[in-house]
């Protein structure tokens, strides 16, 4: 049986680099996403491509109950669930005293807890596997304070802190936890940017550097990765 990934927010940018990578060394792929058309062409394409089998569940994943039932999908393929990407999230500039009423509510529940009830609703089989590697999708905004970041960076913020904590209880049942925190790549969301794309991470790469994370042995974590542009910071 070919080994499971779970990605969220997998049919663009990162998320869609990351089911690609892993489909193209034989893992067999879980993904989520809003848009149930985009999912559906993302499977076909991948499952063509790749030779691999794609499931994929149309889900909100700022909304609690929406996630529940994403788990519950996940847990009736029967499958041990070997790596847990949780790569939902948006980002909408803004300052704290400025931003509109319910800012930090939203990207709490799309960049935080979405991947708290995920990891909540699949650890359990991680544990009784007694291995699995979970990657959350946090942001040079999680350590580094900038004028129009707002409730963005306190999401990401709080997301390093979930993965600190998540590596400490999770390390006895030999289940890896790492943040990854990439500068800015060149997704849709910086669409009418007037950068060339050179200026900017391609997704790829950081695809690259999660799964050349995952592939060290067992006995070694990389608990933080940390990717930026090469020209600095956008």
């Amino acid at each position: 049986m070919k080994k499971l990934v779970v990605v969220t927010g997998g049919t663009k940018g990162i998320g869609r680099a990351v089911v690609e990578k892993f489909a193209g060394h034989g893992f067999d792929v879980v993904v989520s996403a809003r848009n149930a058309a985009e999912l559906s062409v993302m499977q076909s394409e991948v499952e063509r491509k790749f030779n691999v089998q794609v499931f994929v569940r149309s889900t909100d994943m700022a909304v609690k109950e929406a996630v529940t039932d994403f788990t519950h999908f996940i847990r009736q393929l029967n499958r041990p669930v070997d790596v847990l990407v949780n790569n939902t999230g948006y980002f909408v500039p803004g300052q704290i005293s400025s931003e509109p009423d319910g800012t930090l509510e939203g990207m709490m529940n799309a960049n935080l807890y979405s991947a708290y009830h995920m990891t909540r609703g699949l650890v359990d089989g991680m544990k009784a596997a007694n291995r699995g590697h979970i990657f959350n999708m946090c942001s040079i905004a999680s350590f580094t304070a900038y004028p129009n970041g707002g409730s963005y960076a306190i999401s990401k913020f709080a997301l390093l802190g979930f993965s600190k904590c998540l590596r400490e209880e999770l390390k006895s049942f030999q289940i890896r936890v790492t943040a990854v925190m990439p500068g800015a790549t060149r997704t849709a969301s910086w669409d009418g940017v007037d950068l060339p794309d050179e200026r900017f991470m391609s997704a790829e790469d950081v695809a690259d550097s999660i799964f050349n994370v995952y592939s060290l042995s067992p006995r070694t974590v990389v608990e933080e990765i940390v990717l930026r542009p090469q020209q600095g910071d956008i």
